[in-house]
C-alpha cells in the first residue's frame, strides 16, 4: 500500500482549515485516512501549523511521500531537516511498459537498448591544411600533330567566329 502524507480539507465554505494525514495514495482527498499527524490553520494571521514531528518522521522513514504542500509545512515544523531521504528504504521501481500497446513497447524496447549501446566515438575535425599551390607550367612548344578526335556534342554549337590563323 502506497502511503502519502496530505492535507485533508475540512471547515466551511471559504473558512479551510485542514489536518495533515497518513492516508492510502488510492483514497479520496478527504476519504479514509490512516492517521492525523498535524493542522494547519491559513487563514489565522500568523498562519497556524501544528505538526506531530515524531509521528511525521516515522511515516517518512517508513516510505510515505509528502505533497508538495505537505513538505513545505514539514520544513517550517523542522521535521524535514530531521529527516534525510537515505533513511528512506528504497523503492522498487515497476516495469513501466505494462499496459503499453505493442507499438509503444517496441518503442521503449528500442529506446533502452539505443541507451544501453555505447555512443559512437567523435572524432574531431581535422585541421584543414591549405591545398598546396601549384606553380604554372611553361608550355611546351606544340608540334605539328593531327588534332584527337573528339567525342560528338549532343548539341550544336552555336555559329563561331571563323578562328584566324597565326603564321
Amino acid at each position: 500500500m502506497a502511503v502519502k502524507l496530505r492535507l485533508r480539507r475540512e471547515g466551511t465554505v471559504k473558512r479551510p482549515h485542514y489536518r495533515i494525514v497518513a492516508a492510502d495514495s488510492r483514497s479520496p482527498r478527504d476519504g479514509r485516512f490512516i492517521e492525523t499527524i498535524g493542522n494547519y490553520h491559513p487563514l489565522d494571521q500568523p498562519s497556524t501549523i501544528n505538526v506531530d514531528n515524531e509521528r511525521a518522521l516515522h511515516w517518512l522513514r517508513n516510505g510515505a511521500l509528502p505533497t508538495s504542500a505537505v513538505e513545505k509545512l514539514l520544513r517550517i515544523s523542522g521535521a524535514w531537516e530531521e529527516f534525510k531521504p537515505g533513511d528512506a528504504p528504497a523503492r522498487v521501481r515497476t516495469d513501466r511498459t505494462k499496459g503499453l500497446s505493442k507499438k509503444a513497447r517496441a518503442r521503449a524496447e528500442a529506446a533502452a537498448e539505443a541507451a544501453a549501446a555505447p555512443p559512437a566515438p567523435v572524432e574531431a575535425p581535422a585541421a584543414e591544411e591549405p591545398a598546396p599551390v601549384e606553380e604554372p607550367v611553361a608550355e611546351a612548344p606544340v608540334e605539328d600533330e593531327a588534332p584527337a578526335a573528339e567525342a560528338p556534342a549532343d548539341e550544336a554549337p552555336a555559329a563561331e567566329a571563323p578562328v584566324e590563323d597565326e603564321a
